[in-house]
């Protein structure tokens, strides 16, 4: 995620021939998005063909014409830049410039000029007048990442800007006047967030027009093998590697995996795998040293399978013996993880031992 103001752009106000032109210019581009959803369950650089990701895939085109303002949430990793990146693709501002900024990447020190810019002189090794995120985004999009991470007294100074539509460069005297679209985006609930005091409700007002939520990885596997493909294709062209597949065994391991750092995570494990196999077939050793084959040797050894019509009473005396041994025989436990109290399973032990079916070894 970027930490600070990627580009810059000459500030000119639109005439309305040109806003219709841009407009157009959104409408074909959805249309293009359109088409190669259908084709290949991707929405420009989002991938997937999930109900809960096509909802998604809605909402940003239906919210991206406008100038509404976007909350966007979600677990790290889940892909929220991406969300912002195409919202402003689709968006009549798209030849505009598009700025992200994470606010917990910056100092509080430096947060205020990264926001507005200093004049020469404002403070301490301000050699020269700096253009802020505002005025860079000027006409185009600004994300702010991480926005319940931004010092609460610059929370004041952002709803002040979104409100009056200009701002104050650090030491500057004149207001300057700014057309910008504000995305935000959080891994944490923004509700809890204000009950904590690190998010101002007023500004969450301001920002949550519209509410994009992302589910993580772990909600959405049916994707999970379209968007591995498509980064063993993606990550192969960036390392100039020839055409890799995951094979069938390899992805199997996929889908085992949790994935608590998302398509984040995801992308790393895939990028590695391209970057040291040498054939066509990315197969699940070139996942190692990566902790995914141990996890799913734990929940093999976690799970038990039983044949269609294994008697309920068999059933339950095998949960018990395993869920002894891997407590590693503390009863207490063993009780706890199956839901009965302790003077249950000692009863149920006994049972199995008067009838030879328990080795006290």
């Amino acid at each position: 995620m970027s930490t600070g103001p990627e580009l810059t752009t000459d500030k000119e106000t639109p005439n309305a021939e040109e806003l219709i032109d841009a407009l157009s210019q959104a409408r074909r581009e959805a249309d293009l998005l359109r088409r190669q959803l259908q084709d290949r369950g991707a929405f420009a650089e989002m991938v997937g063909n999930s109900e809960s990701i096509r909802q998604i895939y809605s909402l940003v085109e239906q919210v991206a014409p406008s100038s509404a303002s976007v909350l966007i949430t979600g677990e790290s990793g889940t892909g929220k830049e991406l969300v912002a990146r195409t919202i402003h693709r689709l968006s009549p501002r798209r030849d505009q410039p598009f700025v992200a900024i994470n606010c917990s990447a910056i100092p509080e020190t430096l947060m205020e000029s990264e926001l507005f810019g200093h004049e020469k002189g404002a403070f301490t090794g301000a050699a020269s007048r700096r253009q802020g995120c505002f005025e860079l985004a000027d006409r185009g999009t600004l994300l702010l990442d991480e926005i319940a991470e931004m010092p609460a007294l610059l929370q004041a100074k952002l709803l002040r800007v979104i409100e009056e539509r200009a701002f104050k460069r650090l030491g500057g005297k004149g207001e300057i006047p700014v057309d910008v679209r504000i995305l935000a985006a959080t891994n944490r609930d923004p509700e809890e967030a204000v009950r904590a005091g690190t998010l101002r409700n007023d500004l969450l007002y301001r920002l949550n027009v519209i509410h994009i939520h992302l589910p993580p990885l772990k909600e959405r596997k049916e994707d999970l093998a379209l968007l591995a493909q498509h980064l063993v294709t993606q990550l192969a062209e960036k390392h100039n590697r020839p055409a890799r597949f995951l094979s069938a065994a390899a992805l199997s391991v996929l889908q085992f995996h949790a994935w608590p750092g998302n398509v984040r995570e995801l992308r790393n494990v895939i990028e590695r795998a391209v970057v040291i196999c040498s054939g066509e077939q990315i197969e699940r050793h070139h996942f190692a040293p990566y902790p995914i084959e141990q996890r799913e040797r734990q929940r093999q050894e976690d799970t038990i399978s039983f044949p269609v019509g294994t008697p309920l009473e068999e059933v339950e005396r095998q949960m018990i013996m395993r869920t002894l041994v891997k407590t590693n025989n503390n009863k207490t436990r063993a009780a706890e993880l199956l839901g009965i109290s302790l003077k249950t399973l000692h009863n149920k032990l006994n049972l199995y031992r008067g009838r030879g079916q328990l080795d006290d070894r």
